[in-house]
């Protein structure tokens, strides 16, 4: 494959082809990238939390908290007390977790005493000596320059899937919205966290184009978390099935070759993974877990599997431990929102 290098003139074609070259193929190629620009033996691990559940306006046909999807059994909660956010920020930290993300159901950020609320939490995680990300909904200019201010590390705004696929997952917002916030939070500084979600129903091409499209940035956002589908009950892709694990491992095998310098970030879904699977993630190029019981509203990997998996990466070395871990003391476990 010659000299890793950042690219941005990626085409459609070409990540398809990647897609769909065998297994073994395309694990090693991206396994090469992932050791030329990452440290192989670094894992971070990152903390989750709904910091506001439930009654979104927006119609998003894999999302638990979508208001339109009126069977799902999902009890809204109000916007959470910073202080309260803060320490559980700080049980997270003693747990090993480097990043806390927050997540509000929110369409968009509306200016006031919630949005004030989120500054003093994003404040009090950075003062933790911790990285802090949001995800909010759309925001403005001068709300993007106040969570800059706040010391916010990155917003997450996920793509969710293709251009040509959005309109069959959602259709109360546009993907030129999605594309105009995360240029606002850009032009401010801050770092963006920005994937999406496989096993919906979309095609190899679809996978294809929307990493085209994160590929096309400039520059690559620092993070891409790839969420495999978690049907629930009362959402319109409830009857979905999982996804076959070596799917997978082959968009992040392929993630991690258009976006060599990203954190690629295994989120929602990787509790239908075992061990083995995840491990074969990690080869690929994934660098980052959520680590805790619960991704906003979907089920993750229980702590005890994760400090298992940690062990067996680490075999005789410490190499994926950190300071401050301790498998006794476990993060928050917390509901979750849309997938990260």
């Amino acid at each position: 494959m010659g000299t890793p290098r950042l690219r941005h003139d990626w085409s459609i074609a070409e990540i398809t082809d990647l897609l769909e070259l065998p297994l073994l193929e395309l694990v090693s190629k991206a396994n090469a990238v992932h050791s030329a620009f990452h440290d192989p033996n670094r894992l971070q691990k990152a903390s989750l939390l709904s910091i506001k559940t439930g009654g979104c306006p927006e119609n998003c046909a894999y999302c638990p908290q979508s208001a339109h999807h009126k069977e799902v059994k999902l009890s809204r909660e109000r916007l959470m007390d910073p202080d309260k956010v803060i320490a559980m920020a700080a049980t997270a930290k003693a747990a090993g977790a480097e990043r806390f993300c927050m997540g509000a159901a929110w369409r968009q950020v509306r200016d006031g005493q919630e949005f004030d609320a989120v500054l003093r939490m994003i404040e009090g995680v950075r003062a933790l000596e911790m990285e802090a990300c949001v995800t909010l909904g759309m925001l403005k200019p001068h709300q993007a320059q106040r969570l800059a201010e706040a010391g916010l590390t990155a917003y997450n705004h996920n793509l969710d899937t293709s251009p040509e696929f959005y309109d069959q997952i959602i259709t109360t917002r546009t993907y030129a919205d999605r594309l105009d916030t995360l240029a606002t939070v850009r032009a401010f500084g801050i770092e963006l966290c920005c994937g999406g979600i496989i096993g919906m129903g979309e095609t190899i091409r679809d996978r294809a184009s929307m990493l085209q499209v994160v590929a096309a940035m400039t520059p690559h956002p620092e993070s891409f978390p790839i969420n495999a589908l978690v049907p629930v009950a009362g959402t319109p892709l409830s009857h979905r099935d999982r996804i076959d694990p070596l799917e997978m491992v082959r968009m992040v095998a392929t993630a991690r070759i258009v976006l060599p310098a990203s954190m690629v970030r295994l989120s929602a879904g990787r509790s239908s993974l075992n061990r083995e699977a995840q491990i074969l993630c990690l080869i690929a190029g994934a660098n980052s877990i959520f680590y805790g019981d619960t991704l906003l509203t979907t089920p993750n990997a229980g702590i005890g599997e994760d400090a298992a998996l940690l062990d067996a990466l680490a075999g005789q070395s410490s190499a994926f431990t950190q300071a401050g871990d301790d498998p006794a003391q476990a993060p928050v476990s917390t509901p979750e929102l849309a997938p990260l």
